[in-house]
């Protein structure tokens, strides 16, 4: 009877491990195509550091970029806000003071999503900047 207990005891421990790694793994799968983009379109908003150029991350963040999401629908995956802190090599200007980048799924949806949009996205600009952006539209690799 103890023989049979510990057995048993044995054999539930290793279904718990087992179930546990397999959750472990459905979770890592789920955490890489959340940042694996592969075949999205990228569209970079970035806007280039000069002096006496200014930013207002707060409306950008708040107001701006919520707005252009909304014009996105679902073709928008998802959107990032970036502030620039540094070059990357020491003592060099800053080269962006931010970007903005939306992820899509198609090329041509959006551009038909913006077009109409346009001059409500370029009238907003003096609300946060007074930089004119630099635009990169790319496809994600890996």
């Amino acid at each position: 009877m103890k023989f049979k207990l510990i057995l048993l005891f044995l054999l539930l421990n290793i279904c718990f491990v087992a179930f546990s790694q397999d959750k472990q793994s459905e979770k890592s799968q789920k955490q890489d195509i959340t940042v694996t983009e592969k075949g999205l379109i990228k569209v970079s908003i970035m806007y280039p550091y000069a002096e006496g150029k200014t930013f207002n991350m707060e409306y950008y963040e708040t107001k701006h970029m919520p707005m252009v999401a909304g014009f996105l629908g679902s073709n928008l995956v998802k959107y990032t806000i970036e502030k620039g802190l540094s070059s990357g090599i020491p003592n060099q200007p800053l080269p962006f003071m931010a970007i903005g980048t939306f992820y899509i799924k198609s090329l041509s949806e959006y551009q038909a999503a913006i077009a109409p949009n346009r001059d409500a996205i370029r009238a907003d600009f003096v609300n946060y900047t007074n930089v004119s952006p630099v635009i990169l539209v790319s496809e994600v690799i890996k």
